[in-house]
């Protein structure tokens, strides 16, 4: 019938938008259910391809002594970097303990006045007090040759990115890949190449801190105004001076943020490092670990905490701040005055504060007490969440699990993602890695879920609430810096060796900055929006969840991204206390000379898996919001 002069006609039927994922989804559990336990990949020790690697390592290391790579290339890179260890290690020795307290904190009185000096002084004399002065300073050496020679490479190439989009995409992945790479998987190749020692440990910290010098340096540089760099071409600048007058300047800022979170990334590595005979503050944190000693690697975890604190301020406020004159002769009053000390102390720390034995006693107890929640906790977790969505994972065809993982990348974020988690996936099935990539994807998908639960509800109240926010503000900073080891030994302590001790460790190592991205996001909501949600009448509950929340979405999904990464993170360490799967794998690799291929390909199959996982989570960062979807 045809429709009435002046009238409109009817409109067409059209199905809901949830119509069409909902109909896929009853189609792959159907499929699942009838194809439950076939077309699976299950796990082999003695696959073909873990063999050629091995057999690739073990030729390696045979021709080591009359390879020209080694002979003339790597024998002295080895050389130099011990020498500039040797050297930083001697020079901090050197000055004493009141000395270094001194320097410390006339470092600080620079960067950032009185109050930043006495904090540098007053971190690193505490380390003392815990007696762990020797390997503090040892320590620093470390960290201080890593930070040097990263920043060496990083800036320079930071710089040339941030005004090369080519360079820029192409380091990109290269980046990706050193920054998902477990850190127990730096260790064998850093072992092959530079023998055990300060050496190896010094050149596997480098290369776990460099991605965010170089990251960050090119945000530096791509963000400096154009509208600066055109003025000085137009006076007739060369490009040389464009660069040391116009973009450094500008990016100063920013660029001290590089430098800080290279401290931050190489003061992470540096237990990880001890197993590979590095000095420092690792090997009691590797003792207590091994001894189940919470009492020993407390003291060594709290220092590694106070150099972080005492290193993050003084950057910070030197990045922040311009230098000031007036403050020179106060730091070189501060510096002199500890230097002139070490000539009249005792060159031992005086006074050391024991610890170990109340703390041991208090983990006993919290043993004893807490039994029954934290193993109704962990059971009821293992039950109802990693148990039912492991077995799905690994019962399935694995080109079903395939199927969902594409579909949900194009879903998300478009054809670019879909193609990039295919080829990850099929890297994985080649790798012969499915089955523990699967186990491990179950964990890390628990994981992060209960990050972004306890994450963002934190999160949100330290936006809404300023004393809140200064109340947890030192924790995060604490649980930041402290070396990732140092969670897994109270976990142990709570819930036994079990997948789910690594998934708890796990979560309370990525919280911290799922919390700091998601109070920033709804802080950076703009006032104006705020102001007219309020002058219509909104409640602060429709406030957040019409308002704050959907204009803080990108900073969520940011949240979310940083929640995978570092969970992957800790699925490695994770496998000292139960975790297994490729955790496992990479340990076993790294300890057992027969099992390298497998340990090397499991951590290359760990880092698949977060871009796959990265890829998914930007899909839905690039995506358009709700509203203005409904309006295209």
């Amino acid at each position: 019938m045809a429709a009435e002069p002046g009238l409109a006609p009817p409109p067409a039927f059209r199905l809901p938008r949830w119509a069409a994922p909902a109909a896929f989804t009853l189609v792959l559990v159907l499929a699942y259910l009838l194809l439950r336990g076939s077309g699976t990949l299950p796990h082999d020790d003695d696959a073909p391809q873990f063999t050629a690697i091995t057999e690739l390592r073990e030729w390696v290391d045979a021709h080591k002594n009359d390879s020209p790579l080694f002979l003339y290339f790597v024998n002295y890179v080895r050389l130099f970097i011990g020498g500039l260890f040797a050297l930083l290690q001697t020079s901090l020795h050197g000055l004493g303990w009141p000395g270094l307290i001194g320097v410390m904190g006339a470092l600080g009185w620079l960067a950032g006045g009185w109050r930043t000096g006495l904090l540098a002084m007053a971190s690193l004399a505490a380390c003392g007090v815990l007696g762990v002065w020797t390997l503090t300073v040892d320590t620093l050496a470390l960290v201080g040759a890593s930070v040097l020679l990263s920043l060496a490479i990083g800036l320079p190439l930071g710089v040339w990115a941030g005004r090369s989009p080519r360079l820029r995409r192409a380091l990109g992945p290269v980046l990706d890949f050193m920054q998902i790479m477990p850190t127990f998987a730096y260790l064998a190749p850093m072992v092959l190449f530079f023998q055990i020692g300060a050496p190896a440990g010094v050149a596997a910290t480098m290369i776990y801190s460099i991605p965010p010098a170089i990251r960050i340096t090119a945000l530096a540089i791509e963000q400096v105004s154009p509208t600066a760099v055109e003025a000085s071409a137009s006076l007739g600048a060369t490009p040389r001076q464009t660069l040391t007058k116009v973009y450094l300047p500008l990016a100063r800022s920013t660029m001290g943020l590089a430098i800080n979170q290279t401290i931050m990334m190489a003061l992470s590595m540096v237990v990880i490092a001890n197993l590979i005979n590095s000095p420092g503050l690792g090997s009691d944190i590797i003792k207590g670990l091994s001894r189940e000693n919470v009492g020993l690697m407390l003291p060594a975890g709290l220092a590694i905490v106070l150099i972080g604190i005492a290193l993050d301020r003084t950057t910070m406020a030197a990045s922040r701040q311009r230098f000031r004159p007036s403050r020179v002769p106060y730091a070189v009053a501060a510096g002199l005055a500890g230097a002139g000390l070490t000539f009249v102390l005792p060159a031992e720390w005086p006074w050391v504060l024991r610890t170990a034995q109340p703390v041991n006693e208090a983990v006993r107890w919290a043993e004893r007490s807490w039994f029954e929640v934290t193993d109704a906790i962990k059971e009821a977790v293992s039950l109802f969440l990693l148990n039912p969505l492991e077995g799905v994972l690994t019962s399935a065809p694995w080109w079903l699990v395939a199927l969902a993982l594409l579909a949900l990348a194009w879903r998300i974020g478009g054809v670019r993602p879909a193609v990039t988690v295919a080829v990850c996936v099929a890297a994985i099935v080649l790798l012969a890695l499915w089955e523990h990539s699967m186990v491990t994807l179950a964990m890390v998908i628990v994981a992060v879920a209960a990050t972004l639960a306890i994450g963002v509800s934190l999160g949100i109240l330290g936006a809404r609430s300023a004393r809140f926010s200064a109340f947890q503000r030192p924790l995060l900073d604490a649980a930041q810096t402290l070396p990732a080891f140092v969670y897994l030994l109270p976990a142990l302590a709570l819930f036994g060796a079990t997948r789910f001790t690594a998934i708890f460790a796990s979560v309370i190592y990525a919280v911290p900055p799922v919390v700091r991205l998601v109070e920033e996001g709804i802080r950076n909501v703009p006032p104006t929006v705020v102001e007219a949600a309020l002058s219509a009448g909104s409640t602060p509950r429709q406030m957040l969840w019409k308002v704050q929340l959907p204009m803080a979405r990108k900073a969520i999904l940011l949240a979310a991204n940083q929640g995978i990464v570092m969970t992957l993170a800790m699925v490695v360490l994770g496998a000292l206390v139960g975790g297994g799967a490729l955790g496992y794998d990479v340990v076993s690799g790294f300890s057992q000379r027969t099992d390298f291929g497998m340990g090397f390909a499991a951590g290359v199959a760990i880092v698949l898996l977060g871009i796959m996982l990265d890829r998914i989570t930007q899909g839905a960062d690039r995506r358009p919001p709700p509203l203005r979807r409904k309006s295209l």
